[in-house]
């Protein structure tokens, strides 16, 4: 997982490993929740690389958006492959985060919602 710091915005874009799966995704938890707790709430979780995500993985996405919401912060996700998006459809998953296909429309949306809060 590596973690891009997103200037001026109290954000960064996460992007994850080509797999999420049982096997990684305690580790993949403790890191992005680790990272929220050092003051990075906001986030764009680019799942342009995820080829497979168990539920596990879908997992490790809806504890961000819990802690998000409990701090006041936004997780957003960016690009997710064909079957990931079909699982997140699948699931409902849909329904509670918001996806987008381009990276600097997420960055700018996190922008204007910061300005909203502001």
């Amino acid at each position: 997982m590596k973690f891009s710091p997103i200037e001026k915005q109290n954000a960064s874009i996460v992007t994850f490993p080509t797999e999420m799966i049982m096997a990684n995704t305690p580790t993949h938890r403790a890191a992005l929740l680790r990272h929220m707790e050092n003051g990075t709430n906001r986030l764009i979780i680019n799942l342009e690389e995820v080829k497979y995500i168990d539920s596990s993985g879908l997992s490790v996405l809806i504890s961000a958006l819990k802690y998000a919401q409990l701090h006041d912060g936004e997780i957003l996700l960016l690009s997710p492959s064909d079957n990931v998006r079909s699982l997140i459809e699948l699931t409902r998953l849909h329904q509670i985060f918001t996806i987008y296909e381009c990276q600097d429309a997420a960055i700018a949306h996190l922008s204007h919602s910061s300005m909203q809060v502001n």
